[in-house]
């Protein structure tokens, strides 16, 4: 009896531990449901946040685009207006210029204490018509008048500019290989701001290098039959003629003869250091000589240069040779500034230069630059003297003021009591004060 009390007792406890367990099985089942509808409603609001997300994000990129086009059509609305508004026209300016020298090579000047003159009258003229640049100067002495560039330009790339006329050739040191008002040495021989009728390619500085071509068809006053009463009425440098052993110096040429489909390059190359920037260059010229007739021979010129900035410093280095072949001959006439002159047909030329800017502030006063040019031209064809030129000065800046003080020391040079063809052994002297107001 006892026995199956206890047996009793035995399955009425673990019928109640089997339902036990059952509740509690029935329990977390009924929370994992409702735990995965919960995940389903946040997952839904998930989906849905996203998509109003993504709605919005192709809204925003709509109204962008929006926004982009009409700020490019406000662009185009605006330049439509503005383009009209486009300044265009020529603008004029000039100089003019007064001179005073004292000489040791004229005796009547010296007496008097020196001279005061008038140099020259210019008038320049620059603007654009169109994409088109037009320039020019053309220059009033009392004893002739010249032109010095007149030529149009046209951008016709980022980087590059044609010139069509009278314009400058590329040559040396530039742009000019002096610092002082006579210019150097090189100048006298047609090497040194010479202008001439043709075409000139000019690629700005870009990727530290620059080049100038240019092809000339003949000098500014139209070569060797050109229609001008007088071919040395000009302001740059060309040959004109060449001599023959009888011939004077300053005679008018006996022997006429013009430059004629010359081409010339310059290459440039420009790096920076500290101070300043460098430039290294090249430059070289070919063409022929006419006669009016017949190709009378052939001319080239070459050079090598340099131009360096450093803080208020200049320094300019030049050297190269030039040559005239002409058969049986070793003289060539030049004319310029109204006047005939010689030169050996070929010789060897250096300079060397150096000069130091100093702002200031003295009254009108803003600048003044300190400087020291010196060329020579040796080992002639015609086996004359060198011809050597030392300008020591400065120059002055004051509003529309610019003014040279020069003394220039110097021996068979032109404007210097001599003739780059000359013989003289006497190293003359000059003082010369240079006044230009500019407008």
């Amino acid at each position: 009896m006892l026995k199956l009390s206890k047996l009793a007792l035995a399955i009425a406890l673990g019928t109640t531990s089997s339902l036990s367990q059952a509740s509690e099985i029935d329990d977390l089942q009924k929370q994992l449901q409702l735990l995965k509808q919960q995940m389903q409603q946040l997952q839904s609001k998930l989906d849905a946040a996203e998509e109003k997300s993504q709605q919005q994000a192709e809204k925003q990129a709509q109204i962008d685009a929006q926004v982009a086009k009409q700020q490019k059509q406000l662009e185009q609305q605006t330049a439509a207006v503005e383009a009209p508004k486009k300044e265009s026209g020529i603008k004029v300016g000039g100089a003019v210029r007064t001179n005073f020298s004292h000489t040791s090579y004229d005796d009547g000047n010296k007496n008097r204490g020196g001279d005061f003159d008038f140099d020259i009258f210019r008038l320049n003229f620059a603007g654009d018509v169109g994409d088109v640049q037009l320039n020019a100067e053309i220059r009033f002495f009392d004893y002739m008048t010249a032109v010095k560039y007149a030529y149009a330009a046209y951008d016709f790339a980022e980087d590059w500019q044609v010139q069509a006329g009278i314009t400058k050739v590329p040559f040396g040191n530039w742009p000019y290989n002096s610092h002082n008002y006579f210019f150097g040495t090189t100048y006298y021989i047609g090497l040194e701001d010479d202008h001439d009728l043709g075409v000139l390619f000019k690629r700005k500085i870009a990727d530290n290098w620059q080049i100038d071509l240019g092809f000339f068809k003949n000098d500014e006053l139209g070569g060797v039959d050109g229609y001008v009463d007088d071919r040395s009425d000009r302001y740059s440098y060309d040959v004109v003629g060449f001599r023959s052993a009888d011939e004077g110096v300053y005679a008018e040429p006996t022997n006429p003869i013009g430059e004629y489909n010359t081409f010339s390059g310059r290459y440039g190359y420009h790096f920076e250091h500290d101070g300043g920037t460098t430039e290294l260059g090249v430059s070289a010229l070919s063409g022929g000589l006419h006669d009016g007739e017949d190709k009378a021979g052939d001319y080239y010129a070459w050079a090598l240069h340099l131009n360096s900035t450093i803080g208020p410093w200049n320094f300019q280095l030049q050297h190269g040779e030039y040559n005239y072949d002409i058969d049986n001959v070793d003289r060539m006439a030049v004319g310029a500034y109204a006047f005939y002159d010689s030169i050996a047909a070929e010789a060897t030329m250096t300079n060397a230069n150096i000069a130091y800017s100093l702002p200031v502030e003295w009254g009108p006063v803003t600048n003044l630059q300190f400087y020291n040019d010196y060329g020579i031209i040796y080992d002639k064809s015609d086996n004359s003297e060198d011809t050597w030129m030392n300008v020591t000065g400065v120059s002055v800046a004051a509003g529309g003021l610019f003014t040279y003080f020069d003394f220039v020391q110097a021996k068979n040079q032109p404007f210097v009591g001599g003739s780059i063809a000359g013989d003289s052994d006497d190293t003359e002297t000059r003082f010369n004060i240079n006044i230009g107001y500019y407008f």
